[in-house]
């Protein structure tokens, strides 16, 4: 099969669609990019990655202000924050191939879950898990730290079976573009592994107005961080995914050996946009709460942040 053959649409051009879609198109695929208040921006100076790992990137892209003038795209890339699903499903409808897939680079719980009715039967949906250190400078411009890893897993589509063999065609398209990338056999498994990080770094980020490096380099902020990658552990276990043993070691280990990082919740906290305390938070905790396991620090921290998120609102 030629990889450079699917045309490939991105639903959210911020920093992780607009990551993952400017390395596709420097690589030679055909990508669409859909974008909401930076059209106007991207449309006439491209798009411009700042990169770490992979250099200074600047290339005029096919842009488009409207799903409806997008062509029908093979692949589905859907970089918007999950708080936004509702109104995302219109968009990816319009702008899906018959028997397109779609891919959700959301963090979290219960996304694809959460999508699926809205999406047509025919369309076969995947989940995504991004590890990066990337954020949006400014319109049209993307600073990449570190890191760079996804990871697909298959959840659901039209008949039965093959969905293995979908997922590593997606990792196989990222692979050809240089990214790091595998198929996963249990999308929930790898999601809650997701989480061992995200609930954290991104909430404590938030709450204590710390990056990664002032957290680990704090004694009591670094035993939160423990402890709560350790509730996230016993959740997922008792949810029916033991994770590999280590695996909290393992990614701290990684923390520490990254450049200093503000995650993506502290940056939507920072410029009054929703926060992902459902995905990230209220779902696996619901979860978790229904196989008989009480997450106590996790629920405190979910508690402090549903507080902070009203209070933007109403600020």
């Amino acid at each position: 099969m030629d990889l450079r053959k699917p045309r490939i649409g991105i639903i959210g051009s911020g920093a992780i669609g607009g990551f993952y879609g400017l390395m596709l198109a420097r690589a030679g695929f055909d990508v669409h990019f859909l974008l909401r208040s930076e059209y106007d921006v991207v449309r006439a100076h491209g798009l411009t990655l700042d990169s770490a790992v992979h250099g200074a990137v600047q290339m005029p892209v096919q842009a488009y202000a409207s799903a409806a003038d997008m062509p029908p795209c093979d692949w589905l890339l859907v970089g918007a924050k999950a708080t936004s699903n509702a109104e995302l499903a219109p968009l990816i409808v319009q702008a899906a191939a018959p028997g397109a897939n779609v891919v959700l680079l959301q963090n979290g719980l219960g996304v694809e879950e959460q999508l699926r009715p809205s999406l047509r039967d025919d369309l076969h949906l995947l989940g995504g898990l991004c590890f990066i250190c990337v954020n949006r400078q400014a319109p049209g411009v993307i600073r990449h730290q570190a890191l760079g890893a996804v990871n697909l897993g298959y959840h659901s589509g039209p008949g039965e079976g093959g969905g293995g063999a979908i997922a590593e065609a997606g990792a196989g398209l990222f692979r050809a573009a240089g990214i790091d990338s595998q198929a996963m056999d249990d999308l929930g498994q790898a999601r809650w592994q997701k989480l061992v990080w995200n609930v954290p770094y991104n909430g404590l980020s938030v709450l204590l107005g710390a990056s990664t490096t002032a957290l680990m380099a704090d004694a009591d902020s670094r035993e939160l961080i423990q402890a709560l990658m350790a509730e996230v552990v016993q959740g997922a276990a008792a949810c029916g995914h033991a994770l590999p043993e280590g695996y909290a070691e393992h990614l701290l280990r990684i923390t520490e050996q990254m450049p200093d990082y503000w995650p993506s919740m502290y940056h939507d906290h920072a410029q009054q946009r929703p926060l992902e305390l459902q995905a990230i938070y209220a779902e696996p905790l619901a979860r978790a709460q229904a196989a008989g396991c009480s997450l106590p620090r996790m629920q405190m921290l979910h508690q402090a942040l549903a507080f902070i998120e009203r209070a933007n609102r109403a600020g």
